[in-house]
């Protein structure tokens, strides 16, 4: 440790974000630009270097925290680097999207504010693209053996760098017109921009990765005959079978799937469209779900114009600190957490019935009317207890023009037919079957990412990858030193 006490010494500083007024106008991420760099040296100092760094367990990845906490404070930015993306493919993906179990998992969170991991990892990231610390890599020479890799989220992406690396020859086949699953299409721009995913892809390209778009396998490409084709095939499709509310007034017009909605603003930001054909703009919208995904709906609809915006969680707000009993450390509790999204929604006031911030706690949605033509006009909710319960005499109306449903993912989608064509077995829960090595018992086939393990973090995504690489390595060639951070069966830390 570069500081022995720059834990007692320094305060915790985090990057700050532009002001609410100037970023509800634009797409751009919501950080001051610039503003990270000159605290993070000093915020990297207070890691204390643990004798058992319990942030290495709450990470999927096995970051090595401690070790690049010491070379930022020291300015060793380049080995920094190096220690980063010995174990993440995309530092600069989770240092924006992941919620940082890690810091959950910090000791010095027992009783004080924990490390800005999370800022760490970005600002090497981000010093290293400067730098030119992360040239394409691509293999010494070629295995001969090929690999297709189906879909083009962060763990297909983990997957297809780390085989490619290893002599592989790796296509990636994306449904989509452009490369990045959800990253591309359901992270907004505000949250990340795409120019980060872009690099990725031209380091990818350079080191050898092929990508197929606009190919959806199973449909366009029978599964068997990529099968038949490829020496090994990964799936990492993701969970794509969005969960539905059955309530009355359903069918109405203007209800839409999460995953209707953000891929639309997505594509204008991308230049496909001029407006969205589901924009927000002057409407009363209402989003049905109280997670990240309804955040994002969120911070959108504020983006396009809403003349309201409300978002409903089934669950009671959490508590603002840890209940140790509970939840106790170092596993990742729930609190209640202001996203940038919530924290424009306050300012703004977008919802003015809200509990705080857009949000409506311990709601739950009874049915939906509309007007003469069909189209949705109401929401109407009830307070709900512990047990989900409806609490007599707490039926309340919203007004409600556009609804957007953000209630999780259950599994893959089995519209394309891939998984019947490749006789893939799926869990009671609707994810892909698999054993101890990520194969799905069809020889050849693999499994990664939330397709198999269900919805998930980034980071767990990413983690999946780089071990379905090792699994992938050790079928093609008898061996393996790729990196195999999670078994298939790991899951986060809990009470």
């Amino acid at each position: 440790m570069a500081d022995p006490k720059g834990f007692m010494t320094t305060q915790r500083e985090e990057w700050p974000r532009r002001s609410v007024e100037e970023r509800a106008r634009d797409w751009a991420e919501v950080y001051v630009p610039g503003a990270l760099l000159p605290i993070i040296g000093a915020q990297a100092d207070r890691c204390m270097d643990c004798g058992v760094p319990f942030c290495h367990e709450a990470c999927p990845l096995g970051n090595l925290i401690p070790e690049w906490n010491d070379l930022v404070a020291r300015a060793d930015w380049r080995a920094a680097s190096d220690r980063l993306h010995a174990t993440n493919n995309f530092p600069e993906f989770t240092g924006r999207l992941c919620p940082a179990p890690c810091e959950a998992g910090c000791v010095l969170a027992i009783n004080q504010p924990a490390v800005t991991i999370k800022n760490v990892e970005c600002a090497i990231a981000e010093r290293a693209w400067e730098e030119g610390f992360v040239p394409p890599r691509p293999p010494e020479r070629l295995s001969g053996k090929t690999v297709a890799v189906i879909g083009s989220g962060p763990a297909g992406l983990a997957a297809a760098q780390q085989l490619t690396r290893a002599g592989h020859t790796v296509a990636v086949y994306e449904k989509d017109d452009r490369i990045g699953g959800l990253m591309r299409y359901g992270i907004p721009e505000f949250k990340m921009e795409k120019r980060q995913l872009e690099r990725r892809l031209e380091q990818m390209e350079a080191e050898g990765t092929r990508f197929r778009t606009s190919v959806t396998v199973g449909r366009d490409v029978p599964a068997t005959e990529l099968r038949a084709r490829y020496d090994a095939v990964v799936v990492a499709t993701g969970a794509t079978a969005w969960r539905e509310l059955t309530v009355p007034g359903r069918e109405l017009a203007g209800i839409h799937q999460a995953m209707e909605y953000l891929p639309l603003a997505n594509k204008v930001r991308e230049g496909d469209l001029a407006v969205s054909p589901l924009s927000a703009e002057g409407r009363h919208v209402v989003i049905v779900g109280g997670g990240d995904t309804g955040a994002d709906c969120l911070g959108t609809a504020v983006r396009e114009g809403a003349a309201s915006v409300t978002q409903l969680d089934i669950y009671a707000q959490p508590p603002g600190a840890r209940d140790e009993d509970a939840e106790p450390w170092p596993t990742y509790p729930k609190l209640y957490r202001l996203s940038a999204a919530h924290e424009e929604a306050r300012e703004l006031r977008t919802a003015p019935a809200a509990d705080a911030d857009a949000r409506l706690f311990a709601a739950s949605t009874l049915r939906f009317t509309g007007d003469a033509e069909g189209h949705v006009r109401s929401l109407h909710l009830v307070e709900v207890d512990e047990r989900r319960s409806p609490l007599p005499g707490t039926g309340r109306t919203l007004p409600a023009d556009l609804v957007l449903l953000a209630l999780g993912f259950s599994g893959p989608d089995r519209e394309d037919g891939l998984i019947d064509q490749l006789g893939l077995r799926t869990e009671p829960r609707g994810t892909l079957a698999r054993d101890g090595d990520f194969g799905t018992g069809v020889p050849g086939v693999f499994a990664a990412g939330d397709a198999a393990r269900g919805q998930s973090l980034i980071v767990w995504a990413i983690a999946e990858g780089r071990s379905v690489a090792a699994a992938v390595d050790r079928y093609l060639t008898g061996g393996s030193w790729l990196s195999a951070p999670i078994s298939p069966y790991d899951r986060p830390m809990t009470a």
